[in-house]
């Protein structure tokens, strides 16, 4: 057993939270040690939003030559090598954690490779490659981010059931593929097999698609996904999925069975907080099952004294942006840099893929049910000139106001996720009619769709 020298920051988990909160921790002059038991970047640059974004954009020419064909504008074929796709992802990930790891180490950060085995106050145990590693601290933030869900009935095997680790890593494009779930993931991955050539059955338990969205957006999706051939099914249950054969062989709760070449099970994630010592240093956890349960946090982002948990394993909202502007409060609060409580404004989140969702801020279900009389205002893509550019006018988006200021923005179409930023800017400042009238949009661009919507008659949510 050896002992490491003490740290004033602590930082379990090298994915973005993590990482964000040990450069922001050595920044602020904290003695600040790393420790990561797999690959720097965590599941976001590894096996998430970065891998999965390049797979979109080198298919995405696909979708847009269809969309030409459909106007008898264009003919021809695109086709994309999953091999060589394959090799640049792993090239371009690696330079990526390269860059990372260099980052670190000119920041001063110590990287420790190993796992957290268990903690206690002011004290980590670490197993390393040679050994444990007791590592003393004065404050931890715990970035330990989350993992695929699994369920018995449709456990992945890796050999015809997967989950989106293996999923990514597949080396020949399936016939067909089965997706059950049709959240961010399963239908960005939808997109990207359709792309490839597979035929794609997605599957929903709930009643719509994109179930965290709102319902209008839904049935956009649907509409786009029903159009391109995939077969789409809201509102079934499963009852087990196996692989027979090498073959994927689903069976709903009706007894139906469907049969596909692979699986990929995008049921959600469950959060890494399965600690040992974590419920003797006072963490409280959310949840009936400890390795299936979120980490309770407090409005400073405490899990117990000297303990913070960001990112994931809080369970706050699953996205990377969301866990790194929580990871560098953390560490700003453990410096003694601020006491005010968390406030993350509005958080921003997309879908990516054709077509695209965006949604900030509160919507009109939220606000409803606080007792509240939400109005909405909206603008179509149809009218819009460069979705029409792109033969691409499917969609909207639309402005969510509470008494006469904006409270939230939803939107779906082509290219919508990049009004994000500006989107996000225009919530956290709850802008008026007023404000929107005065401010000057790019034209031709696909911001005037957010202005039109902005300037739009309001109506009753």
């Amino acid at each position: 057993m050896t002992s490491a020298e003490p740290a004033d920051l602590f930082v379990v988990g090298g994915g973005p939270a993590g990482t964000e909160a040990a450069l922001a921790g050595a920044g602020l002059g904290l003695e600040t040690v790393l420790v990561e038991g797999d690959q720097l970047g965590g599941t976001c640059l590894n096996r998430g939003c970065i891998p999965t974004k390049l797979f979109l954009g080198a298919t995405q020419a696909k979708d847009e030559l269809a969309a030409q064909v459909r106007l008898k504008l264009a003919e021809g074929t695109i086709h994309v090598s999953l091999s060589a796709l394959q090799t640049r992802k792993e090239r371009l990930v690696s330079g990526i954690r390269a860059a990372l790891s260099a980052s670190l180490a000119k920041a001063g950060v110590r990287v420790v490779a190993g796992r957290l085995a268990a903690i206690s106050p002011g004290q980590a145990r670490v197993e390393t490659p040679d050994g444990p590693l007791d590592v003393p601290f004065k404050k931890c933030i715990l970035a330990t981010g989350s993992r695929p869900a699994v369920y018995p009935a449709m456990a992945p095997d890796n050999r015809a059931i997967l989950d989106s680790t293996g999923v990514l890593a597949l080396a020949e494009v399936p016939e067909s593929l089965i997706i059950v779930g049709a959240g961010a993931i399963g239908l960005e991955f939808a997109d990207i097999f359709h792309r490839l050539g597979s035929r794609i059955i997605l599957l929903e338990g709930a009643d719509r698609i994109a179930p965290a969205e709102e319902p209008d957006v839904g049935r956009v999706l649907s509409q786009a996904l029903t159009r391109k051939g995939c077969v789409v099914r809201a509102g079934v249950r499963v009852k087990s999925l196996r692989t027979v054969d090498d073959h994927a062989v689903l069976t709903l709760d009706t007894g139906e069975d469907i049969h596909a070449a692979k699986a990929l099970v995008a049921v959600g994630r469950f959060p890494n907080s399965d600690i040992p010592g974590l419920g003797e240093c006072g963490v409280r956890f959310l949840g009936h099952s400890q390795n299936r349960a979120w980490i309770d946090v407090s409005e400073h982002l405490l899990a117990a004294p000297d303990i913070y948990a960001v990112g994931d394993v809080n369970g706050r909202t699953l996205l990377a942006h969301a866990a790194s502007h929580q990871a560098l409060y953390a560490a700003r609060h453990a410096a003694g840099k601020t006491d005010a409580p968390y406030d993350p404004g509005a958080v921003p989140g997309c879908i990516y893929g054709s077509p695209e969702t965006l949604r900030v801020g509160r919507m009109p279900r939220e606000l409803t049910a606080q007792g509240l009389s939400p109005e909405i205002s909206e603008a179509q893509l149809a009218a819009n000139p460069m979705a029409q550019a792109h033969a691409a006018s499917l969609g909207f988006v639309r402005v969510v106001w509470l008494e006469g200021r904006v409270a939230g923005v939803t939107a779906v179409g082509h290219g919508v996720a990049a009004m994000g930023t500006l989107a996000t800017v225009i919530v956290n400042q709850a802008w008026t009619r007023e404000d929107a009238e005065k401010t000057i949009f790019p034209h031709p661009g696909l911001d005037e769709s957010l202005r039109a919507a902005l300037l739009a008659g309001k109506r009753k949510s």
